[in-house]
């Protein structure tokens, strides 16, 4: 699909700010579309909205279909008559700037109980036809995962390998009977996803008003503990057991000498092929559903992957397999189009295709004329570096950074002088008198730092796509950075403040984007 020229802002809802302890689907995220919408931008990527496990990574969810509960905001349960102010008396003393996953998921999780209690014991005006309607709507996906979830909860919270035999292997009697005694906790988690859809469609649906599209992104891989692991054992590579053989990850690189050992649980390539990739034409439609564009994360993985044996402890010991390569891409697009697209795919996908780029990887983009990502921090090497934009193809999406390397500012503060000195030479701009070029002397503004010459670059290469996170935007430094992948912990906390939806950025922004033609 031929994307038109444009630009957006990545910030995931999870940053917004609000005074209940995350960012969520309430006023702050129409306010954030009023903003984006002044600046010009046309565009606001998020990251995976599934509901997050263990190390709250929305690329670590327990089902690749179902929405984030985290995210379902009490302003609107207060307007639906699902809650009241009282409700909200006891609020924790929240960080503004941080999340702070420890406290707020029991706080939100009585919050949520609260309001199904209410919601189960009164007719609330207008809710419980759309709520059947959508368990209705849903069935294919949500009668699994509302189970999963009222299993683990009986469970202690416990990954579904180590539950009964008869739960685990999903015996139909066992089943049968645990859909009777949970009844009402499957009920309950069936209801927060219609609460987390209900408010994600309204923001989407004002954001399609404003002209604002939504990038969303899609993990190639699944959680291990996930509904989908479990509900459909025969797509992945498990033993008799049900636990992994093999894992995802990749190998030993210049960012780490042991590699990186994801721990995914890798696809059964040929049984899904056998099944005409139903599950992947099945989640590629759904998501399709609630965004306007696909970002497929580790795209290379569909043309080879990193196979990993489970018992190993780092990714020192795998081997490249082959993926499934366009045949999964020519089945989902028949499915979920008018036809078979000859020389490009008709979805609207964009390829996350960093890391080890190989001839197949680049075949497999080029048949299906699928832009790639490009991203401006990494390109400080030389002249030749491919993400310098001088180098750029118009087809492709460029970045100034992604939520999983430091800030545009943290970077310039921690590069090697090499980097800096090649970097202020490309970007043509030297320090002003008396100031850092990083921005961050006290007397600067925070607009004129190295974060916007980065962000000016990319809106002015012919990129058609062009994004910033909001951490550049406001030219944050490294304690702004939403990820650091080989860490565990202290991830994915990042919040902004109300007063940084400033409108002298958003006017900076509307002039680049009238500028470049964005």
């Amino acid at each position: 699909m031929k994307f038109d020229r444009a630009s957006g802002i990545l910030l995931h809802p999870t940053s917004l700010p609000g005074p209940h302890g995350i960012g969520d689907l309430g006023s702050q995220a129409y306010r954030f579309v009023d903003w984006l919408a002044s600046t010009g931008c046309k565009l606001w990527q998020i990251l995976p909205l599934g509901p997050t496990g263990y190390g709250d990574s929305p690329y670590q969810c327990f089902s690749a279909f179902a929405g984030n509960q985290y995210l379902i905001s009490p302003e609107e349960l207060i307007q639906d008559g699902l809650l009241t102010q009282d409700d909200l008396t006891d609020k924790p003393d929240f960080n503004a700037s941080r999340v702070d996953f420890g406290l707020l998921i029991p706080w939100k999780l009585d919050l949520l109980q609260k309001a199904f209690s209410r919601f189960a014991t009164s007719e609330v005006e207008g809710l419980r036809n759309g709520f059947e309607y959508f368990c209705a709507q849903n069935v294919a996906w949500l009668d699994d995962y509302s189970l999963f979830m009222a299993l683990k909860e009986l469970n202690g919270g416990n990954a579904w390998n180590t539950w009964a035999d008869p739960l685990r292997t999903r015996e139909k009697s066992a089943l049968d009977k645990a859909r009777g005694e949970l009844s009402d906790a499957i009920l309950r988690h069936s209801f927060y996803q219609f609460l987390f859809f209900r408010q994600w469609e309204s923001v989407r649906k004002y954001a399609n008003e404003k002209d604002i599209k939504i990038i969303g992104d899609a993990p190639i891989f699944v959680a291990y503990d996930s509904a989908d692991v479990w509900s459909h054992p025969e797509l992945f590579y498990l033993d008799e057991a049900g636990n992994p053989t093999v894992v995802a990850g990749v190998p030993p690189d210049g960012f780490s000498a042991t590699g990186q050992l994801w721990g995914n649980p890798l696809y059964r390539w040929d049984v899904h092929k056998e099944t005409g990739y139903a599950w992947w034409v099945e989640r590629i439609k759904f998501t399709l559903e609630t965004i306007d564009i696909l970002r497929l994360d580790h795209f290379r993985g569909f043309a080879g992957y990193y196979e990993i044996p489970a018992t190993e402890k780092t990714a020192e010991n795998g081997h490249w397999v082959p993926g499934p390569g366009s045949d999964l891409f020519r089945v989902i697009d028949s499915k979920l189009s008018d036809g078979i697209a000859t020389t490009e795919i008709t979805l609207p996908i964009i390829a996350e295709d960093l890391g080890l780029v190989t001839p197949d990887v680049t075949a497999l983009l080029d048949e299906f004329q699928l832009p790639g990502m490009k991203v401006l921090q990494f390109g400080f090497s030389g002249p030749d570096n491919p993400f310098l934009p001088h180098n750029y193809v118009e087809n492709c999406v460029a970045y100034s950074g992604t939520h999983d390397n430091d800030t545009a500012r943290g970077w310039f503060e921690t590069a090697d002088e090499e980097e800096r000195e090649f970097a202020l030479r490309y970007l043509n701009t030297q320090p002003s008198e008396g100031s850092d070029p990083s921005g961050i002397h006290p007397q600067d503004k925070p607009s004129e730092g190295f974060a916007w010459n980065l962000i000016r670059c990319v809106w002015s290469s012919v990129a058609v796509i062009a994004v910033a996170p909001m951490q550049d935007v406001l030219n944050s430094g490294g304690e702004a950075r939403m990820n650091y992948p080989s860490r565990l912990g202290g991830n994915w906390e990042w919040r902004m403040r109300e007063q940084d939806l400033d409108q002298s950025l958003a006017d900076k922004l509307r002039e680049l984007n009238w500028l470049y033609l964005r």
